[in-house]
């Protein structure tokens, strides 16, 4: 098989000199559908040559979490602070040789947290074990990127890898619907103006991944990545926080300017244990968790041990995750809490439930 390395870096100077406007949108739209198709030929050939060592690992808990950094930024201190891990730490790189789980505490909730091998420049080609490694932060509920106060530079390095890896982080997923068809050409039809892209642009992009016949369906201002990226349809949207490590290391002032140069979420001091409360809060906010109560009529609630859900959740998803009969033998419900109007409300499988509801279920 070919090796397309070459074809890959030219395109990819070309798009990156390339000055984007109006009268280049197309051109840059049509070397951006053949760069994501090299890749895909460059990662088909890659993956033919050698087995790959993935990692093995099974998810628990209410929500899992992923250390991504490179070697020696401290993920291996911070894991053995927020959970009960002993994850091997040095003063030296490549350190934690597999992916070392640990369980956090939090609010009630057992959250898993995962300390991988650090990645390199490369990994999302393979260097460095990096396709295994990020192919754990693909089942990833959370990630957190951390950065080494004094290395700032690493950040979009890894940005890079992450998204290379077909990973898009705090990102959600274009409401583009392609439904390919025998006949009739590109029938395109948007719901909302499009800023980013013109129709003749889409239809290029579209040709050059063989799609010829289509009805497309655009319902977000959509860019030709987020188009390219629907059209793969390879892609992992997962959420997630930038911690700055190691402030222990650094002035008040140079501590400041990285968090604002890179929008970070957090500076911490892994080693000295300084923020690690906040995180934990952070952590648990961004996994969208809250606590449910559950009571038995005529009996009191059981505060000791909530049923941790995600926000967002209805009754009906309560009752799926608490026994399959739940929702043929439903009745209705009563809550107390946010999420009521007054104390002992009736209410039914459709409501959405707050943090710190009581629910009480009523079957037939």
């Amino acid at each position: 098989m070919p090796d397309y390395s070459e074809e890959i870096r030219e395109l990819e100077e070309k798009i990156a000199n390339t000055k984007y406007n109006k009268s280049t949108q197309y051109a840059i739209g049509l070397m951006k559908a053949k760069l994501a198709r090299l890749k895909e030929k460059e990662s088909l050939r890659g993956s033919g040559t050698k087995k790959s060592e993935g990692y093995d690992v099974r998810k628990t808990g209410d929500g899992t979490v992923i250390l991504i950094g490179f070697p020696s930024v401290g993920k291996s201190t911070l894991l053995n602070d927020l959970t009960n891990a002993e994850s091997k730490t040095a003063e030296y790189a490549f350190t934690t040789l597999k992916v070392i789980p640990g369980i956090m505490n939090y609010n009630d909730a057992k959250i898993q947290i995962l300390d991988v091998p650090g990645i390199v420049s490369g990994a999302a080609s393979g260097v460095g074990r990096g396709k295994e490694v990020l192919s754990v932060m693909r089942g990833a509920d959370l990630a957190l990127i951390i950065i080494d106060v004094n290395q700032p530079e690493h950040y979009p390095a890894l940005l890079k890898e992450i998204y290379d890896a077909n990973i898009r982080i705090n990102k959600k997923s274009p409401d583009v619907k392609i439904v390919k068809t025998t006949t009739g050409g590109l029938r395109i039809a948007s719901t909302i103006k499009l800023t980013k892209i013109d129709i003749e642009t889409i239809k290029i992009v579209l040709k050059e991944f063989k799609i010829i016949n289509a009805d497309i369906i655009i319902r977000s201002d959509i860019d030709v990545d987020e188009l390219i990226d629907v059209i793969e349809g390879n892609k992992k949207y997962i959420p997630a926080l930038t911690i700055i490590n190691k402030i222990d290391l650094a002035t008040e002032e140079q501590i400041k300017k990285v968090v604002k140069n890179l929008k970070a979420d957090l500076a911490i001091s892994a080693k000295d244990k300084i923020y690690i409360e906040h995180l934990k809060e952070l952590i648990f906010e961004n996994l969208n968790l809250i606590r449910i109560y559950l009571k038995e009529p005529g009996k009191e609630p059981d505060l000791d041990v909530p049923l941790i859900i995600r926000r967002g959740y209805t009754v009906k998803d309560v009752c799926n995750k608490l026994h399959k009969d739940f929702i043929s033998k439903f009745k209705f419900c009563r809550i107390w809490g946010r999420s009521s109007k007054f104390p002992g409300q009736k209410l039914m499988l459709d409501h959405k439930l707050e943090d710190k509801d009581i629910l009480e279920i009523h079957l037939r």
